[in-house]
């Protein structure tokens, strides 16, 4: 276990007056009241963390906020090769990215809410029903 990895891992055993102290020590200013010594434990880890291998990516950063933020993921993007296998009602089905589109037993669609439609019967949102997030 690295040294930083030990500090991390200490960091809850400090109890509320040893997590003040090394808060003042890492941040140069008195810890917020309303924190909880679990949120003091965690702000200073990832504080450490963060001196000691650098900072999130941005893109990795707006990711894990919006995450939070309950938008989700971005959605990722979908690339020619791409194939897309969704198990529904006992099937499996098996979508192919191409140039053009998407290919699904031998017939090109424009969207995947086309083959959803054609798979359910129904008419459905064709990312949402292969799984891709919003």
């Amino acid at each position: 276990m690295s040294g930083l990895e030990k500090e991390v891992a200490a960091l809850p055993k400090l109890g509320r007056a040893g997590l003040q102290q090394r808060w003042r020590e890492v941040f140069k200013t008195a810890p917020p009241a309303a924190f909880t010594p679990d949120l003091l434990a965690r702000a200073l880890a990832y504080r450490l963390q963060e001196k000691a291998i650098g900072r999130l990516e941005p893109t990795l950063a707006r990711q894990l906020q919006s995450g939070a933020e309950g938008r989700g993921a971005a959605r990722p993007k979908l690339r020619t090769g791409n194939r897309l296998v969704r198990r529904w009602r006992g099937g499996t089905y098996v979508v192919d990215v191409t140039d053009d589109g998407f290919r699904y037993q031998e017939t090109n669609y424009s969207s995947l809410s086309e083959i959803a439609g054609v798979i359910t019967g129904t008419r459905w949102s064709g990312p949402r029903f292969f799984g891709l997030p919003r």
